[in-house]
Order: C-alpha cells, then structure tokens, then sequence
C-alpha cells in the first residue's frame, strides 16, 4: 500500500479493502477484530534499560526469532569488542 492510499485510509476518505485489512493485521501482528474495533488506546512504549535482566529475556524471548537472533549478535559483537579492548589495554600497558 502506497502512502497517499494509507493517508486516505487514516483521514476516512477511502475505505479499507478485505485484503488490506488482512495484510494490515499481519503487519501489526493483531487480528482483523482488533482493527476493525480498535479502541483508540496505544501501547505504552517498552523501554528496555529500566528493566531487572530477568525482565529484559523475557521480553527479548517474545520476539520474533530472527528479531531475536539479531540481538543475540549485537551483544556478541559488543562482548568481542570489549575483550580485545580489554586484551590491548592490558598487552599495551605491560610494554
């Protein structure tokens, strides 16, 4: 869907086709019930740092897989990172 059709559909001035409707709740992982009676409330937005590391998992396992394989690589990144660092300050510091 282009974004003048998705402004229209949001300003009330087109309606929602069945197929858009279900592409549009596979989209935002919510049934076509949800849409169609949505009740104007918007999610809270999650913000991870505030959380206990218990917290954290938990919410980083209710991702998608691929989602969740991503950040698995970035903190492995991170944590290489911070090893070669930590190698070259020590090997560094002892020349």
């Amino acid at each position: 869907m282009d974004k003048s059709a998705y402004s229209k559909i949001e300003k009330g001035l087109r309606a929602l086709t069945v197929d858009e409707l279900q592409k549009m709740s596979q989209l935002f992982n919510l049934t076509t019930d949800q849409i169609i009676n949505y009740d104007g409330r918007i999610p809270t937005e999650v913000i991870i740092e505030d959380k206990t590391a218990v917290e954290q998992m938990r919410l980083i396992q209710q991702l998608e897989e691929d989602d969740k394989q991503t950040i698995f690589k970035l903190i492995d990144k991170m944590l290489t990172n911070k090893k070669f660092k930590d190698f070259f300050a020590k090997n560094v510091a002892t020349l």
